[in-house]
């Protein structure tokens, strides 16, 4: 099997434009603006995927941004296209999402992957060859017949992930997918969301572990109220921030 990314109708890129969502009088996106991924037959920065990391402080929007680009919410303004055209559910699960408290199927390890995968229609011996494959990477294969429930917080995200990976998404939203995990289950989240990235796979990924940030991103997107004010490559962000305010967070103020 092959571990590019499936040539199916195009998601990427998936974009943002002038959106907004106000809810109980509050404003919590003010006019966000982010595009993940490149146009196909455009020139790539890099032959791979790319890990852009969304950096903010609390209440900036950020989970919720995600969630917009996924199709999760729909914002009061605003568009959002994927590969130029408005959302549909038709190519959903090409746009993969990990939350940061996963959901476990009622089944084993194996058929939390596995039902997934026929649900989508892929044939029995194919989503049992894709299930060994994301299993062994996910180093859960040990467990693969225990229930999904008893495992470990960390080993139930690498499972999430796994099960988002194996339906081969041209893009992938991580909503702090290592938020209070110990530093091993951090280490083989991270090396799973940089494989993806190697095979293709577009990651827009929420933390807020700078030092996660400093080794994953490619690009950093800052965002300040609702809005994105910073955006461009990781080693300028924080070596060179331009405004006071990401300043002030790389330097660990509190940001209001």
């Amino acid at each position: 099997m092959s571990t590019r990314v499936e040539a199916r109708a195009a998601v990427l890129p998936l974009t943002c434009n002038d959106v907004r969502l106000e809810r109980r009088g509050r404003q919590l996106l003010a006019g966000a603006n982010l595009q993940l991924g490149s146009a196909q037959g455009e020139s790539q920065a890099t032959e791979h995927g790319r890990l852009c990391v969304l950096l903010g402080p609390n209440g900036a929007g950020k989970s919720l941004l995600l969630r917009v680009l996924a199709n999760l919410v729909t914002p009061g303004q605003g568009e959002v296209h994927w590969a130029g055209a408005p959302p549909d559910r038709a190519r959903a699960l090409q746009v993969g999402f990990v939350f940061q408290n996963p959901v476990m199927l009622r089944r084993s390890v194996a058929e939390n992957v596995h039902f997934v995968l026929r649900a989508m229609g892929v044939p029995r011996a194919q989503a049992r060859d894709r299930t060994t494959i994301v299993l062994d990477r996910a180093k859960l294969t040990h467990v693969a017949k225990a229930p999904a429930r008893v495992l470990s917080g960390g080993e139930q995200q690498r499972l999430a992930l796994s099960r988002t990976l194996a339906q081969h998404p041209q893009a992938l939203l991580l909503d702090e997918p290592t938020s209070s995990l110990d530093p091993a289950s951090t280490l083989a989240i991270e090396q799973m969301v940089l494989d993806a990235c190697a095979t293709g796979t577009e990651v827009l990924m929420v933390t807020h572990d700078l030092g996660q940030a400093r080794r994953l991103a490619h690009r950093v997107a800052f965002m300040y109220q609702g809005r994105i004010i910073e955006d461009g490559p990781a080693a300028a962000f924080f070596d060179r921030p331009r405004t006071d305010q990401a300043r002030r967070f790389l330097a660990g103020d509190l940001v209001l």
